[in-house]
């Protein structure tokens, strides 16, 4: 990749991931552009669903970046920096292309505004659009070698995901979106449309803090895969120990209130001390 590509890459994820942005820190610097690129990219088609102003505009998106790692791309695909060095990680360090375009699928469920079926179609989800981050990482950290991870990648992708829609349920239900497992919600008697309204209940407190034992359980799980890795390779799951201190604060007595962050500093500390401690 161009230096301006990578210079552009981190900038981007800074300002767009910066949990990520900040987990990259406590990686091997040589491989940290790589892992900064395949973040970058995940962030730009996460984002999809917010910027497309129909789901129409969105598959269209999605389907230039799946062109794009196809080989099928039009124009210059390389002209845009995220896609430059994110083929430049894919040549370097023979990432499967397919995994992406698998993500980049999945993604679509992003644009309409049916809700998550169930925690089995969630959990499926999740490994298509966080875990694999986690095992392609891991693969650059181990200069291009497959790894395998165990079950760290899969419990802790479904675990990121869960905590990351728990945190952003009141701005998803706000928006008519309901990423979490419905039948978790359908099973505590919520109807759809009190989660949409914003209507808190004792129902949906029991709901959430559900979900947040499912996810409690899969930082569990994880921990223990990650533990019996080799030390070298444990570096891009770091991120376990930020998602730890996220899952403490969630408030399930009011779960439409966005709850507060941890500062960048101590979330600065946990990686480095999960790196160096654990």
């Amino acid at each position: 990749m161009t230096p301006e590509s990578a210079a552009y890459v981190a900038r981007s994820l800074r300002e767009t991931d910066r949990d990520r942005y900040l987990s990259t820190l406590v990686l091997p610097p040589e491989r940290r552009e790589a892992i900064n690129a395949l973040y970058a990219f995940n962030s730009e088609v996460a984002a999809v669903s917010d910027r497309a102003s129909e789901p129409a505009a969105g598959e269209i998106r999605l389907r230039w970046w799946a062109d794009a790692l196809e080989g099928r791309g039009h124009g210059d695909v390389r002209a845009n920096p995220i896609a430059d060095a994110l083929l430049s990680a894919i040549d370097e360090y023979r990432l499967p292309a397919a995994a992406l375009v698998r993500l980049i699928e999945a993604r679509r469920f992003d644009l309409y505004h049916d809700a998550m079926p169930d925690l089995a179609t969630f959990e499926g989800y999740a490994g298509e659009t966080v875990s694999v981050l986690y095992q392609l990482a891991a693969m650059i950290v181990n200069g291009g070698r497959p790894v395998e991870p165990g079950d760290a990648a899969g419990h802790l992708g479904v675990a990121h995901a869960l905590i990351g829609h728990l945190r952003a349920f009141g701005y998803n239900a706000s928006r008519g979106r309901i990423f979490l497992p419905w039948e978790i919600f359908a099973t505590c008697g919520i109807e759809r449309q009190q989660v949409l309204a914003g209507q808190p209940s004792e129902g949906l407190s029991i709901a959430v803090t559900r979900l947040g034992d499912i996810a409690r359980s899969h930082l569990d799980l994880a921990d223990a895969a990650v533990a019996s890795m080799p030390t070298p390779l444990r570096a891009p799951f770091a991120m376990l120990a930020v998602l730890r201190l996220q899952l403490r604060r969630l408030n399930y007595e009011s779960p439409f209130q966005s709850p507060s962050d941890i500062s960048d500093w101590r979330k600065i500390v946990a990686l480095w001390a999960r790196i160096h401690f654990r």
